[in-house]
């Protein structure tokens, strides 16, 4: 299979999108581990409809005019981890879930680690937000942009940014 790629630049750093021909597979982070999500090989395609789509729902998201993607995607990976991908969408804009919380939904709840482990691979960032995932203690924990982004995302989810506002001036407000 092939897939095309764009790249696009966004209050939290560059990001690149992948998709094939039917559906979108990735949102990529800037500095992402190359192992965390293979999709090779890619050609570069300023044309293709469904990243361009991609493209302006994600600039609709930060500019605090979008809530709910609708886009075709198409996840790439094991069973265990599509179903909490799947999860992940069900978790409502501007509201937060804990690890054990997303065990307990598919029914699985000693799958605690398992859960951070699939969230961790999550190739899909932001439209299916795993930054919206934290500790049960409330706290940030891991995510592949960084505990700064996930920060950034949950506070503008939460109205706590402006729209124009970028990241390094957010995180000096925390």
């Amino acid at each position: 299979m092939t897939y095309s790629f764009n790249l696009i630049d966004s209050p939290v750093g560059e990001l690149k999108l992948v998709a094939t021909e039917r559906a979108l597979v990735a949102v990529l982070w800037e500095n992402d581990d190359p192992k965390r999500s293979r999709f090779l090989p890619q050609t570069e395609d300023r044309q293709h409809a469904i990243l361009l789509e991609t493209e302006r729902q994600l600039r609709e998201y930060f500019a605090g005019e979008r809530q709910h993607f609708s886009l075709a995607l198409d996840f790439v990976g094991t069973d265990f981890q599509k179903q909490v991908w799947a999860a992940l969408l069900t978790i409502p804009y501007g509201e937060t879930r804990s690890y054990a919380q997303i065990a307990q939904q598919i029914g699985n709840p000693s799958a605690v680690r398992a859960v951070g482990a699939a969230n961790g691979r999550n190739p899909i960032s932001i439209i299916t937000p795993c930054h919206r995932v934290i500790g049960a203690n409330g706290k940030l924990t891991g995510f592949a942009g960084g505990l700064d982004t996930k920060a950034f995302l949950l506070r503008r989810e939460s109205g706590q940014l402006w729209a124009e506002e970028p990241l390094q001036l957010a995180l000096t407000k925390s």
